[in-house]
């Protein structure tokens, strides 16, 4: 792993804010309603290098996924958990949204924006429950199966959108506000 000789106050300020985001994560929210996408575009578009668009992001939520899984839900587990079940489809999906961000946002737009925040919820939505569908008991590993697990993910989708959009704005959007007081983290 490439590690920056000097962290400089860009690097820092970007991967700090997306660290937050995801401890944000342990406050109590409507299932769903989460910082991933929002996570993933706002470090494809500003990190520079791109392997810490998708290491500093990752390893931020991996962080907040050890203390929900091990702390705040820690009762449900016997052992200590460093991956749930799922967590390859999660990861996945969150890596592919990296990639999406790096290609639609070079030049940060409200457009922009808000089409890959759209197209991340949709991502998330498509990875996460074809990985339910293919690694769970509840659905039959046929295509009525994977239709039936699709269909019972839509209620949870409007909140997927609304946490994508929500928190790409409020990154996006504190990060922009801070460059206007703080012009050295621009470049």
């Amino acid at each position: 792993m490439i590690i920056p000789q000097k962290v400089d106050l860009r690097f820092g300020v970007i991967a700090t804010m997306i660290l937050l985001a995801a401890l944000s994560r342990l406050i109590p929210h409507p299932h769903n309603f989460s910082p991933i996408g929002g996570m993933a575009l706002f470090g494809a578009a500003y990190f520079t290098g791109r392997q810490w668009a998708f290491i500093v992001p990752l390893v931020s939520m991996w962080i907040s996924d050890l203390a929900l899984n091990n702390i705040l839900h820690g009762e449900y587990f016997k052992h200590f958990v460093w991956f749930y079940s799922g967590s390859l489809f999660t990861y996945s999906a969150f890596a592919l949204i990296v990639l999406l961000g790096m290609f639609a946002l070079k030049k940060v737009h409200i457009y922009n924006l808000v089409l890959s925040a759209l197209g991340a919820s949709v991502i998330f939505f498509i990875v996460s429950n074809f990985g339910v569908w293919l690694s769970g008991i509840m659905y039959p590993k046929d295509l009525s199966g994977l239709a039936a697990c699709y269909v019972a993910g839509i209620p949870f989708f409007q909140n997927t959108v609304f946490g994508d959009l929500f928190y790409s704005t409020v990154l996006f959007g504190t990060f922009e506000l801070s460059v206007r007081r703080m012009p050295k983290i621009a470049c």
